[in-house]
This record gives C-alpha cells, structure tokens and sequence, in this order.
C-alpha cells in the first residue's frame, strides 16, 4: 500500500533509560547488548525506517559510547541523550531458563538519575513512547511529566508501557500517583499481566481494565506471556488475539518489541489523532496488533533486544509502499 507522504513522515520520540543487559544461559555469559524498555523498541523503528529520536541518558564510560553508537549505527537520532562526567552506565544481569524466559538483577543507582535535554520537534500524529520504571520515577518526573505535555499539547500520540518490575514492588504505595497520571496522558495503554499483578494484585484484563485503566484512558492492550493478546478499546470493543508462534530463544525485549511493532502499524495503517478518537475499525485494530505481533515474535528468535536487520529492511519496504 502506498502512502501519504505526510503519513510517512510522522516520527516516533522514546524517553528511557539506557543500560547493558548481558545475558547468561546456565549461568555463563552469552552476550551483552545495549538495551532499555523504551530504548530495544525505538532501536527496533529505526531498524524499520521509521524517523526515530531518543531521550534518555547514557554513562561516561565506554558503554556509554558504545550505546550512543548503536542508537546512531541504527537511525536513531541520539542528539537528546546526555552524558554527565561523573555519570557510569546501568547495567543489568538476564538469566535465561529453558524456555528463553529471563529473570533480572539490575545495577542502577535511580536517586542519582538526572535529565536535562532540549525538547525534540513533535508535530501532531507524532508519536510518543515512554513507560517503565523511568516513566514512574520521583526524581526525574518533573523532566517527564514536563517532556509529556509539551508533546501532548503539540498533538501527539501518547502510548505508555506500564513495565513495572517486581524488583520495584516495594515503591509502588511512592509511585502511584505518577502511575495514575500516566495513564490519564496515555492514549494507548499497554501492560503485561504480571506488571498488573504487582501492582494491583490482579491479572484478569477485564478486570484490571473496568477497575483500574478505563477512567483513564479507553484504549488498554494486556499481554500475557504466551497467552493471547488482549484488546479493550472502549465503545464495546473488547477482542482477544493468539501469540504468534515462534522458535523462542529468549523473551527479552518481546514486550518491547510488541510496542514498536505496535506503533508501526499505526503509521504503516494511517492511525492519527483524529482517526484514534473517532475510533478505528476493527480491522484497523487488526492489522496493527498483527504488526506488534510479528515484531515481537521475530525478537524472540535471538537475544538481541530488538528485531533483526533484514526483517527490519522487509518492514521498511513495507512502510515506503515498495
């Protein structure tokens, strides 16, 4: 399908953290790769040809370099990451099991987190992905919250990843309130079940949508590990939807991968402010959750946090109309 010019000129803007995840299978060391919630799906855009930009942080270290390097190796415009000179990059530890699952020890210090950066262009139907425990974050919501309106106000596109680890269970009473005002910016929503369960003990989508998400905002998505897709998008939509099936190696960046396949198909599909609210036909919503759904499935197939080159040129040609 061929697209509007001005269609296919819509950005896509990530704010996140940055880290090195390396990866151990029975307990040796496999890999390591530059990654982040927010960070694995913009790196996957950019690999699609999608005009991408990321504000984050990075350390002033050799990670550092070498993570701002590979936003840059990928299309992704890194112009608003900072680097602080005292400043040493995240890092955390991926465990995989047999099935590819990973659990997760982090190394971060967040009450030293900082951001300062210079707002990127939005423009209406841009894009914006944040979500995590950054999105969250009491030292450095001002700066999200601050970045958020801006981009809301300029007709922007809000889709927040909820991503709130176990590791984090013990600040949840903190960050409620930043929580609820997420979802209350957000246009999309998208949480897993197990992100739901630390949080409001529940892991049934419709419960967790009527109880805890719907005042906020009507479009919810709810994934479930290798159970099916749920989409609740108001006006009685509510649909279900199998996972692709895939040789897994690792689930790391699946969720990730979701979103950014997620936000391709809006894109790719002419999704725009005006179009989300008057809301999208149920074939429209189908044809983006295939899109997420294929991104994340071919994540799963290695252990790079992000979909592979060559599915990336294939998801290009798409995007261009070739």
């Amino acid at each position: 399908m061929q697209l509007d010019k001005k269609l296919y000129m819509r950005k896509v803007i990530g704010i996140g953290e940055t880290v090195l995840d390396i990866i151990f299978k029975n307990d040796q060391p496999i890999g390591a790769v530059p990654g982040g919630s927010v960070f694995n799906g913009i790196i996957s855009l950019g690999r699609a040809g999608v005009d991408t930009t990321f504000i984050s942080e990075a350390g002033n270290d050799r990670v550092g370099e070498r993570i701002i390097a590979f936003m840059r190796q990928n299309g992704v415009n890194a112009d608003s990451v900072s680097v602080y000179p005292s400043s040493k990059s995240p890092i955390s530890l991926a465990f995989l099991d047999e099935g590819g699952s990973a659990d997760y020890i982090f190394y971060k210090d967040h009450p030293h987190d900082r951001l300062d950066f210079a707002y990127p262009d939005v423009q209406r139907d841009d894009v914006v992905m944040f979500g995590s425990f950054y999105a969250v974050n009491p030292v450095i919501r001002p700066q999200v919250t601050g970045f958020i309106e801006y981009a809301r106000s300029r007709g922007a596109i809000l889709y927040y990843d909820v991503n709130f680890r176990a590791a984090h269970r013990n600040d949840v009473i903190k960050i409620t309130p930043n929580l609820l005002e997420n979802l209350e910016y957000a246009d999309i929503v998208r949480g897993s079940t197990e992100d739901f369960d630390v949080l409001f003990h529940k892991t049934d989508p419709d419960s967790i949508y009527r109880s805890d998400v719907a005042f906020y905002c009507r479009r919810f998505i709810c994934t479930a590990g290798g159970g099916p897709v749920a989409l609740r998008a108001g006006g009685g939509l509510a649909k279900d939807y199998p996972v692709v099936e895939t040789d897994t190696v690792s689930t790391i960046g699946a969720g990730d991968n979701f979103n950014a396949g997620f936000v391709y198909g809006l894109l790719k599909y002419g999704i725009t402010r005006d179009v989300l609210e008057a809301g999208p036909s149920e074939e429209q919503w189908d044809s983006v959750m295939r899109c997420a759904q294929l991104f994340a499935a071919n994540c799963c197939r290695g252990i790079s946090n992000s979909i592979d080159e060559d599915f990336g040129r294939k998801m290009k040609e798409e995007l261009r109309g070739g």
